[in-house]
């Protein structure tokens, strides 16, 4: 199936794409060829003024709108990507080089989200309770008015669901920054939105942080900012809403555990999915389950299992067939990779499998990574750091105390896995461990109503969820009296 994307794409405001004269570009390319896809508007702090104007604008109307309005809206939404599900996801694939069968399945999860918010919407009731006499106390959840969202590159399907289903259902207007590594994809949804939404509901400014990110998260007429990226970024978008008082939600990094038990039962199913949380995405997740906490009792045949399951893994072009493993994003992310494999080495992290640049065919400019596999222990960067690439630590355990010390000892608590046969191991461990999301005997088991987010430096609140309803609503209190009292103030 051929793209037909357009030739430039400019910024989506008020339901129309805006290309000023003279506006610089950026082009969009294929980082496993190089090939040129498209270009992209350079937006700039006047397309972020129009925007966030045009949302102002349209916010009262839309606010106003019943929620069984705005829950069909978001159906049609759902109902469209599911319809051109296949071409979604090839943009992807061409746009950051991600495997089809990933990005296919991407579009199936942003497919749902829409669909869980459309729905999630309807039941999202306020309190009341009775006052004295024949009065009533009443809550009401109210939209915040103007959302600033900010995505990364690396899931763009699912990162724009997740912020624009919760804040339309809710009844915001939104001004949405994709990645500048990314935007296709959601430059070609734009068109679907304004067959479908109000002008100046969904408003869309490609271009680079320090020009459209940090202009549009400082601007004054917004209302609320939610950040999924780094958590360096993270914390100017917090400092940034703290000196605003806006309410802020961050969906930051990780550097999650994933805990092996002896008393497993089929050791090849965890060794297979133990390889998945690490190199899923090519391992360009924040929630990858990159330290492996591997019990000494089946230690060596765990990892001999492992290392013959990575060595079978198959490096390759996104759509070539059975492909385990694609190219990263850019050649920057593929040498930060290659630089944090060196670090590893030189720390004395034992390589037990891969940790080079692999040539792939047909596609030159492209970083394709091993998966790689370190013994390592937990002080060291590998282990300690985001690397955002297919690097798993493995890390020998045999005290149950010291493991858990281990595991929490990281600035993150995104996420974490743990496999067992053992119901008392699972519910002890899942409650010790500091994570927003404990899977058991499962990684990646979010589902859409799960409430996903971090601890410590992994952000603030939580998405996926009727939760995130509440971060993108405000509570108004209303106390009705049945009859206006009797006095009871004497001046």
């Amino acid at each position: 199936m051929a793209l037909n994307l357009d030739g430039i794409y400019g910024a989506f405001i008020d339901n129309r794409f805006v290309i000023r004269p003279g506006a610089e570009t950026f082009s969009a390319t294929d980082p496993a060829t190089g090939a040129h896809l498209a270009k992209l508007v350079r937006g700039t702090a006047v397309d972020v003024d129009d925007a966030v104007a045009a949302a102002r604008k349209a916010f009262p109307e839309w606010a106003a709108t019943s929620v069984e309005q705005r829950s069909q809206m978001l159906g049609r939404l759902a109902d469209f990507l599911e319809s051109d599900c296949d071409y979604h996801a090839r943009i992807d694939s061409y746009d950051i080089g991600r495997r089809l069968y990933e990005t296919t399945y991407d579009q199936i999860v942003a497919i749902g989200q829409y669909r869980y918010f459309a729905a999630a919407i309807l039941t999202f009731e306020g309190l009341s309770r009775p006052l004295p006499g024949d009065g009533i106390f009443l809550t009401r959840h109210e939209p915040l008015g103007v959302c600033a969202l900010v995505i990364p590159w690396n899931v763009p399907a699912i990162m724009v669901a997740s912020k624009i289903a919760p804040a339309l259902a809710a009844g915001n207007t939104v001004v949405l920054k994709p990645d500048e590594n990314a935007s296709l994809s959601t430059m070609e949804l734009a068109k679907k939105i304004a067959t479908i939404f109000p002008p100046g509901v969904v408003n869309i400014v490609p271009g680079y942080g320090p020009e459209v990110g940090q202009t549009l998260i400082n601007h004054p007429g917004v209302n609320k900012l939610s950040f999924t990226g780094s958590t360096e970024v993270g914390r100017l978008v917090a400092h940034a809403g703290a000196e605003a008082l806006l309410p802020v939600t961050l969906e930051l990094g990780g550097k999650s555990p994933n805990i092996v038990f002896p008393d497993i039962d089929d050791i090849d199913a965890v060794v297979d999915n133990a390889a998945f949380a690490g190199m899923y995405c090519n391992g360009q997740s924040c929630l990858a389950g990159t330290r492996l906490f591997l019990h000494a009792d089946i230690y060596d045949e765990f990892i001999n299992r492992l290392v013959d399951r990575l060595a079978a893994a198959r490096i390759g072009g996104a759509f070539e067939e059975n492909v385990t493993l694609t190219c990263l994003v850019s050649e920057k992310q593929g040498r930060r990779v290659s630089n944090y494999i060196q670090r590893g080495l030189d720390e004395g992290a034992k390589l037990l499998h891969g940790g080079k640049r692999r040539a792939v065919a047909g596609n030159d400019a492209g970083w394709f990574i091993e998966p790689t596999l370190f013994e390592a222990t937990n002080a060291m960067s590998v282990a300690r750091e985001e690397i955002f690439g297919p690097v798993l630590s493995v890390i020998k355990w045999n005290d149950y105390e010291t493991m858990i010390a281990q595991a929490n000892d990281s600035e993150y608590g995104l996420a974490s896995g743990l496999y067992t046969g053992n119901l008392n191991n699972a519910l002890k461990t899942a409650r010790r461990l500091e994570a927003g999301s404990v899977w058991v005997n499962q990684y990646f088991n979010l589902g859409n109503g799960t409430p996903f987010g971090g601890y410590k430096n992994s952000g603030l609140g939580r998405e996926f969820s009727h939760e995130t309803l509440k971060h993108f609503t405000q509570v108004k209190s209303l106390a009705v009296a049945g009859v206006v009292p009797p006095p009871f103030y004497i001046g």
